[in-house]
């Protein structure tokens, strides 16, 4: 198959690589020319621009967008659209709120343009793995859109998860239960590193990857950052995050399910951000204040 694709940042660059491994031919755009060079390099065909791009594309035509969530999602669609024709396709690759696809899939077919969101996970590793695509959509476009999901995923690595909004709600609560399961390992290996018997954090990850319960892709790339830095000195705990948590508090209250594991987990990186916090001051004076507790000025 052909499509265009704009994006060409960690995952992007990965992505259309392992798209010209399968022969797919795929026409790139992206602000910076050196990374469109660099995608060139891989056997992609280059573009200027969005109308160069696009204009390089057979009819019914694809554009892949994977650029921020966000405003600079919103404005790529936008813009996109613009330059295509009845019966072409936009695929949203990148962390989008379902709520967002469902308004944007109802205002292009007005257009006539179809829209399919794509859930995608893999990170850095897709590129040699494989990545797990989440696709919501209607039928036909994702129906003829297979060849690409199949070369991006690995073995039964993508499905058709429902209509507009479905791959990236999937998605969204995927990186919840993610946000979740890092947390309780972050948890169990501070206690470790605070225990009388100088234990090698690393060796028992490792060791935790044979025949354990908890062995998961997780922990393994928790044996190769301990690997490289045992008591992970060369590393600030500071934590972002990417926004699908908060989404998922927002749907569990509205549909009121309980996610207590997800928001301390949320919680617990903005607490990672604040080099003091004004809460654990307040804590420390009324301490002080009711039962005159030590206090560090």
């Amino acid at each position: 198959m052909e499509l265009g694709f704009i994006g060409l940042g960690k995952m992007g660059m990965n992505m259309v690589t392992r798209l010209r491994r399968d022969n797919h031919r795929v026409v790139v755009f992206d602000r910076s020319a050196d990374l469109v060079k660099q995608a060139e390099g891989q056997g992609c065909v280059a573009a200027s621009s969005l109308a160069e791009m696009i204009g390089k594309l057979a009819a019914p035509r694809t554009v892949w967008i994977m650029v921020p969530s966000g405003a600079p999602t919103e404005e790529t669609v936008t813009a996109v659209a613009a330059l295509l024709q009845p019966g072409d396709t936009i695929v949203d690759g990148g962390n989008t709120r379902f709520h967002d696809d469902v308004r944007r899939a109802a205002d292009l077919k007005k257009k006539q343009l179809h829209y399919v969101d794509a859930g995608t996970s893999g990170g850095i590793w897709g590129l040699k793995v494989g990545y797990c695509l989440m696709i919501g959509g209607e039928d036909a476009p994702v129906k003829r859109l297979a060849p690409v999901f199949t070369t991006l995923a690995p073995e039964n690595g993508w499905a058709h998860v429902g209509g507009h909004g479905a791959g990236h709600y999937v998605k969204m609560v995927h990186n919840g239960i993610e946000y979740s399961m890092m947390q309780g390992y972050a948890e169990g290996f501070e206690l470790m590193s605070k225990s009388e018997y100088n234990l090698n954090l690393g060796r028992v990850a490792d060791l935790w990857m044979h025949g354990s319960v908890v062995r998961s892709w997780l922990l393994e790339l928790a044996v190769d950052a301990l690997k490289d830095d045992p008591k992970l000195d060369k590393l600030k705990g500071f934590v972002q995050d990417s926004g699908e948590g908060r989404w998922m508090i927002a749907d569990a209250i509205e549909k009121d399910v309980p996610v207590p594991t997800l928001t301390t987990a949320l919680f617990t990186r903005f607490r990672s951000r604040q080099d003091q916090s004004f809460a654990e001051k307040m804590l420390a004076a009324l301490r002080n204040a009711f039962g005159g507790h030590a206090v560090r000025r």
